[in-house]
């Protein structure tokens, strides 16, 4: 379903639930406690989000959603799943650890929704993106029309969202939707590049860096990176490495 493994700084939690990482109650259950693991793990510095299948994730099990939504107490059930699927994109977006998605095949619905979560989004050139829930009446409720909206501002989300539109990887490039794009067959090693990079760098420092981004889009974060800042500077780590830097030039 999801598995996890861990090697120094570098954590990598594979989609692996054929055919099409269809989410459902087990998938939201197996995500916490994937999170519960690497919030357990504080050498991890990032984690790197892939799949095994062709597709990344094509959001939610359509046997899950069928059991459920001709009767009221079964839609019921369906915003509590909903709600269950916010919580746990809001706890992979807190984690203290920079987060890379690896889009190597279609990631709709839901399964867009888990990489807007991630910090750092890398697509394959033909990857199909986006957030087509209008089509069956429906609205992207795991997050979908907020993070979109913060990421790419309202015009690129009404395209997206009110439009249905499903886009390519490397449009989403040029839309903002994520950040890089590569030819599929370099995906995985373009991805590993960037995700190795940032495995060199503080744990604490990249948890603060995050920190101090998400001040910023909620209110005023200036503060928040002195509080930083301070907590960094008493840091052994911080402390030998601006040493270094230092002695160097």
């Amino acid at each position: 379903m999801i598995s996890l493994s861990i090697a120094g700084p570098i954590a990598i939690a594979t989609l692996c639930q054929p055919p099409v990482n269809a989410i459902n109650d087990a998938w939201v259950m197996r995500l916490n406690e994937v999170l519960d693991e690497l919030e357990q793990s504080p050498d991890v510095a990032v984690l790197w989000l892939r799949s095994s299948e062709r597709v990344f994730c094509a959001g939610a099990d359509l046997e899950f959603m069928r059991a459920r939504f001709l009767t009221e107490a079964g839609r019921e059930l369906m915003i509590a799943f909903t709600r269950d699927l916010q919580a746990v994109y809001a706890r992979l977006e807190r984690l203290g650890m920079a987060t890379v998605a690896e889009i190597g095949g279609a990631a709709l619905g839901g399964g867009f929704e888990l990489a807007l979560a991630c910090d750092l989004r890398f697509a394959a050139d033909k990857a199909k993106i986006g957030l087509p829930e209008a089509r069956l009446g429906l609205l992207p409720a795991g997050g979908g029309t907020q993070r979109l909206t913060r990421l790419c501002g309202a015009g690129v989300s009404r395209r997206l969202i009110l439009g249905a539109e499903i886009v390519a990887g490397n449009e989403a490039v040029s839309l903002g939707l994520v950040q890089w794009m590569a030819p599929a067959a370099e995906l995985q090693a373009a991805t590993r590049a960037l995700v190795e990079r940032i495995a060199e760098l503080p744990r604490a420092a990249i948890a603060a860096c995050k920190e101090c981004i998400g001040a910023a889009m909620t209110g005023d974060g200036f503060e928040v990176e002195l509080a930083g800042s301070r907590m960094l500077l008493g840091t052994p780590d911080t402390q030998s490495r601006v040493r270094k830097f230092l002695e160097k030039e």
